[in-house]
């Protein structure tokens, strides 16, 4: 059992990969400023998944840990960069 989610673990995380590397297509290749900022937010979320994934592999709650920390800051970004679109001043 603990083989069969190991290769659904790893199955997930080269989808994960996947995904990031369109979304990153994306941000680069964007038509609006909207279409990049929300492609940037999909790769956060994306990363967070990956580290879950990480921990639920290794059994480690470090991961855990990172993936608390780098959503506190993602979601930071993505309302301060919405907040500049939308008034073009940042504070």
């Amino acid at each position: 059992m603990k083989d069969l989610f190991l290769i659904v673990a790893v199955a997930s995380l080269v989808v994960h990969v996947g995904m990031i590397s369109v979304a990153v297509q994306r941000v680069w290749r964007g038509e609006t400023i909207m279409d990049r900022v929300v492609a940037a937010d999909v790769i956060a979320t994306l990363v967070l998944g990956i580290f879950v994934l990480l921990a639920l592999i290794d059994n480690d709650a470090l991961y855990i840990d990172l993936a608390l920390g780098a959503s506190a800051i993602s979601y930071v970004g993505t309302i301060a960069l919405s907040r500049y679109i939308a008034n073009r001043q940042m504070f």
